[in-house]
């Protein structure tokens, strides 16, 4: 089954032909409204009606985060803030969020490739979908919800936490299909083994998971745990949220990326040079119908490679492997993003705390963990215990309150943390030994 046979099906050069006109008339709108983008063209030469193939789109500079935080928190949007029905946001390292702003037909156009993006993965309208990414700034939640009223399915507006609840409802409600961070859906077995609750027995059939790094060997321990068939989506709020790509159900074998709406490219990170089709390198992605804030060669940091090859479901689009790793030092831990910066900042604000740290990032009973150790001065820390232990939970609970993520802060006496004459080593990450 497909969602929308016109689109998700149309033969390459009619494919190629409509990105082309989407294309051309993008630029042409960021030019003579965004002044951002009328600023990056003239500096390199370039007019829109430069822009005659998809080739030509490598002419265009880049888009980076940074441009996104330069303009927050509406400078890159290209339409007036009366036509901008949503605002949704992300973390960015200054601790200011990188903003996103969607028109009305911005938001049915997510809606439909959500609802497509079910359908890909296995799901009908007779599903019950629990829903249990989060709500509020961060885009899962809302995105996952509207797809799925977009396809007529039933959606439960779970959100996340509260465990021993979703496991009542998902048992209760019958639900079907699960949407969450992957990490969450083995915490949730876990759970529902310990209240006596045998998955098994559910009529969950299909879980949607991203937001996160996940591998193949944690796929099998979830559709074995889950009695699922386990689907990996991608998405980022900046390019629309998620729903960009998401594997199908019948292959399982890379992320179909919805063509008719982002063109994809895969760049060599270093030099910013197109790699070879089926190589790994980073995605690159422009949106050719995004009104509230369209993206031009936005660099997604994200590792993976693409492939045109046919597909055994009967899709056209390209699809990208899954994301393999960053380009940058982005930590993402249970669906937030976080860098090694935030932390700092959040530190460096605090008295007799030295500049001096780790970030040591795990998975515990199958959820992410964060230990941050930190030096502190000699005074300090030969100071009563009830003192540090204050000192580690303000700094705890100052980190949960700046960045939404829960840590455990740990203090070291001076000269422990060990010392780099290069880049320091701020991040140990154990997530891939298990």
């Amino acid at each position: 089954m497909i969602y929308n046979e016109e689109f998700e099906t149309l033969p390459r050069p009619a494919l190629e032909a409509l990105q082309l006109k989407r294309l051309k008339s993008t630029i042409k709108r960021v030019y003579n409204q965004v002044p951002f983008y009328r600023e990056g063209l003239d500096k390199a030469g370039i007019i829109p009606e430069d822009i005659n193939s998809l080739s030509d789109l490598q002419k265009l500079p880049f888009t980076h985060k940074q441009d996104m935080r330069d303009s927050y928190p509406y400078g890159l949007f290209a339409v007036p803030m009366e036509e901008i029905v949503r605002i949704h946001a992300s973390s960015g390292t200054t601790g200011k969020p990188t903003v996103v702003g969607y028109t009305r037909k911005d938001i049915e156009v997510w809606s439909e490739l959500m609802a497509r993006s079910f359908v890909a993965a296995g799901a009908h309208k007779g599903d019950i979908i629990h829903n249990a990414y989060g709500y509020g700034l961060f885009t899962g939640g809302l995105g996952a919800h509207y797809g799925a009223e977009r396809l007529g399915a039933s959606v439960i507006p779970m959100s996340g936490g509260n465990t021993k609840k979703q496991i009542l409802i998902m048992k209760d409600f019958g639900s079907t299909v699960l949407t969450c961070t992957p990490s969450y859906s083995l915490y949730l077995a876990e759970a529902a083994l310990e209240e006596g609750v045998d998955f098994k027995s559910l009529r969950l059939r299909v879980g949607i998971f991203g937001a996160e790094p996940w591998s193949e060997s944690m796929r099998k321990e979830i559709e074995s745990k889950l009695n699922i068939c386990a689907i990996d989506i991608y998405g980022l709020s900046e390019i629309m949220g998620p729903g960009v790509a998401i594997e199908c159900h019948e292959a399982k074998n890379g992320l179909h990326i919805w063509e008719d709406h982002f063109l994809p490219e895969i760049i060599d990170p270093e030099t910013g040079n197109l790699v070879p089709e089926g190589e790994k390198g980073e995605l690159v992605i422009t949106t050719i119908t995004k009104e509230g804030i369209p993206l031009v060669r936005y660099r997604t940091r994200d590792i993976t490679s693409i492939t045109y090859d046919p597909c055994v479901c009967g899709r056209t689009h390209a699809r990208i492997a899954r994301m393999s790793g960053r380009s940058d030092d982005m930590l993402i831990i249970r669906g937030v993003n976080i860098f090694p910066s935030q932390i700092e900042s959040v530190l460096m604000k605090i008295e007799k705390v030295e500049p001096h740290y780790l970030l040591i990032v795990d998975r515990k009973d199958n959820l992410d963990t964060l230990e941050v150790q930190v030096e502190v001065d000699e005074q300090l820390f030969s100071d009563e215990v009830k003192h540090l232990q204050a000192l580690a939970q303000a700094i705890e609970k100052e980190i949960k309150d700046m960045l939404g993520v829960t840590c455990k802060v740990r203090l070291v006496e001076p000269k422990t943390i060990l010392r780099s004459e290069g880049k320091a080593k701020r991040v140990i990450d154990k997530r891939g030994e298990h």
